[in-house]
């Protein structure tokens, strides 16, 4: 069967919830029993966002097979509920080193090498292996950016051609754009939707629908004639996209205003009935009134919550099948080393420590573990959270004071937390270092085995330091114990601290793995654990420095 594809573009600003969008939609064509599978089209230069800071382009997202990705295929991930691999996120980087590689071998037999048609072929080559490769019935592609932007045309001319190379009637065109809300007026604009519109179209893209993104309650009949009469788009087809309460609902009102229905008649597809009264569910489940909880994240990049937006979702998912509201407190590490944990962690019903590179922050990091331990507050270590735990524990309880990581300093007199074997020569830094899934066999009588309920689990990866077995058994005679290991025991990767509430820490990246209708099982247990010490009168805070506390967020 032929493959259809759908392309998503954006307009007028970024950040406007093309990923969220195109989720959504992957979501109501799987409910109608379609495979369907999805692909980021990234116009930036960077062969992927693995060496990029945080600050610049939000989380790394790392598949199954090892890939740093976009952090949009998190929501593509979790609204579908499919594993996705490297062939479904391509930048600009990855396609003209594609390209300038096979014409240094002579690939190209001598021709010029032009951006129409080679550049653009590649990108195409990319969309058609991901159908073949998938077996999907749709794919659906999302273009990054904004229409206009310089380095995307090669992507938006690529999919023009689309059209004709896999037929007009196998591709629809959806285009995101902004409906300003002007609150002293209480009304949308139109405008830069149509300039967006017109900007498109000079590309050679008419699109088949509009989803207008806007702040308004509603986008009345009226608005929806006028866009539809100025961009020649059926106005069933300009389809109102509100700021909601929880983006879970987004492929619910997308369905209510005909989006699923004018998908599969324009691509040929049997009009069925959605199966989505589980999805449903899981909205009214969000929007249950539940008691708060409060989880302190002390990290390296918590000024910008895309860093970690896979962790802040999976607490999500797990305070809502704990019947618990949880509310983010976001604590800069930096910060704890100036004021201390006391100040800012007082109130925590539960602390996460995830992932991060680089010494800054680090002695914050390590103190919040103290406090954790020492106060026996549920602690969740992800990636550098359970090597802080490590580091923490060995000064504190091994009489280990210079104790710490390769990474930070690499003359410690006891790295507790070392290279991984063949790591130490490395001089590349992107995609070197242990990426992808691996197996991890758990060990019985842990908190890790109960709450995941077997023996083995495969899980994500992303770093290049482990745990140091030479003073595995010290740690273990001191109470912190290896409850998830490699198959042959070479490697540690999750600890646990008997006799605590819940302190532990995995070495893999366990919130890319949670689902909103199925969250985490570790997070699950930590949010369960959170909420005990609530119930037991958790801590009180203690006042903040005014200037401080302008530097911890909550969402």
């Amino acid at each position: 069967m032929t493959a259809r594809y759908i392309f998503v573009t954006g307009g007028v600003v970024s950040s406007l919830g093309k990923g969220i969008a195109v989720a959504s939609i992957g979501r109501m064509l799987k409910a109608r029993g379609l495979k369907v599978s999805v692909l980021k089209l990234d116009p930036y230069l960077n062969v992927d966002p693995g060496t990029m800071s945080p600050y610049q382009h939000g989380e790394v997202f790392v598949t199954v097979d090892g890939a740093e990705t976009d952090l949009d295929l998190g929501h593509y991930e979790r609204f579908i509920d499919m594993e996705l691999t490297s062939l479904s996120n391509a930048t600009a980087g990855q396609i003209y080193s594609e390209v300038i590689e096979k014409e240094r071998r002579g690939a190209f037999l001598g021709v010029t090498i032009q951006t129409v048609p080679h550049v653009t072929s590649a990108i195409k080559e990319r969309i058609t292996n991901l159908a073949r490769q998938s077996g999907a019935d749709v794919v659906v592609v999302e273009v990054g950016g904004t229409v206009g932007d310089i380095e995307g045309q090669p992507f938006l001319e690529a999919i023009r051609q689309m059209r004709n190379d896999a037929g007009r009637q196998n591709v629809f065109y959806i285009h995101v754009t902004l409906l300003p809300f002007l609150r002293s007026t209480e009304e949308v604009k139109t405008k830069p939707t149509q300039h967006s519109v017109q900007a498109l179209r000079a590309m050679g893209i008419q699109p088949d629908a509009i989803l207008c993104r806007t702040d308004a309650p509603v986008v009345d009949l009226g608005v929806r004639q006028k866009i539809g009469l100025y961009c020649d788009v059926p106005v069933e087809n300009v389809i109102g996209l509100p700021t909601l309460d929880t983006v879970y609902d987004v492929p619910l009102v997308l369905e209510e205003g005909g989006l699923g229905k004018a998908l599969v008649r324009s691509l040929g597809f049997p009009d069925v009935e959605p199966a989505l009264d589980g999805w449903r569910g899981l909205v009214n489940l969000v929007r249950q009134p539940k008691e708060i909880i409060e989880i302190a994240v002390v990290g390296k990049y918590v000024d910008l919550h895309d860093s970690y937006i896979s962790v802040r979702d999976a607490l999500l998912h797990a305070g809502w099948h704990n019947r618990r509201q949880v509310q983010v407190n976001w604590i800069p590490a930096e910060l704890v080393e100036q004021v201390g944990p006391e100040r800012l962690l007082a109130n925590a019903a539960g602390i996460l420590v995830p992932g991060g590179f680089g010494e800054r922050g680090i002695n914050g990091m390590i103190d919040t573990a103290r406090y954790a331990r020492s106060r026996k507050v549920p602690y969740f270590g992800l990636c550098l959270g359970l090597q802080i735990m490590i580091i923490e524990f060995a000064r504190s309880e091994l009489g280990l004071p210079k104790a710490h990581s390769q990474e930070f300093d690499e003359h410690t007199p006891d790295p507790v937390i070392s290279y991984m074997p063949g790591q130490q020569k490395l001089k590349a830094t992107g995609g070197t270092m242990r990426l992808g899934s691996y197996p991890c066999r758990l060990r019985e009588g842990t908190i890790a085995r109960a709450a995941y309920g077997t023996e083995l689990v495969h899980e994500r990866h992303r770093h290049r330091y482990e745990y140091n077995n030479d003073y595995r058994t010290s740690f273990e005679e001191a109470g912190l114990v290896a409850s998830g290991t490699a198959p042959d025991d070479s490697l540690v990767e999750i600890g646990e601290l008997l006799g605590h509430p819940f302190m532990l820490g995995t070495q893999f990246h366990p919130e890319f793995a949670s689902r909103p209708d199925r969250p985490h099982p570790l997070f699950k247990a930590f949010i369960a654990a959170a909420a005990r010490v609530l119930r037991e009168g958790g801590q009180h805070r203690m006042p903040i420095e005014p200037e401080a506390a302008s530097r911890v967020h909550t969402v």
